[in-house]
């Protein structure tokens, strides 16, 4: 029998819609940690279009980010500029 900590599920995409920035930056930066433990190998942020505030921090966050291998923008079918792809390390 198992007797660790529960285990969640963790799903390809996180939702960052109408959080403040700080907000959105812990949780993109916890999301990140358990998808990569998780063995996820590419994933999907969920910034939204709005003003672009959080789609920028989010970005800015990732070009740094030591799990993060590349990022780019959604394409057609993927959400486009409300949604930006991660490829993890």
């Amino acid at each position: 029998m198992y007797k660790g900590k529960h285990i969640t599920s963790v799903t390809d995409e996180v939702h960052l819609r109408q959080l403040t920035v700080d907000e959105a930056i812990l949780k993109l930066d916890k999301y990140l940690n358990d998808a990569f433990m998780a063995g996820l190998y590419q994933v999907r942020v969920i910034h939204g279009k709005g003003t672009g505030t959080i789609r920028q921090a989010a970005r800015q966050h990732l070009a740094s980010h030591p799990l993060v291998k590349s990022y780019r923008p959604g394409g057609y079918g993927e959400g486009g500029s409300g949604v930006t792809i991660v490829e993890l390390t």
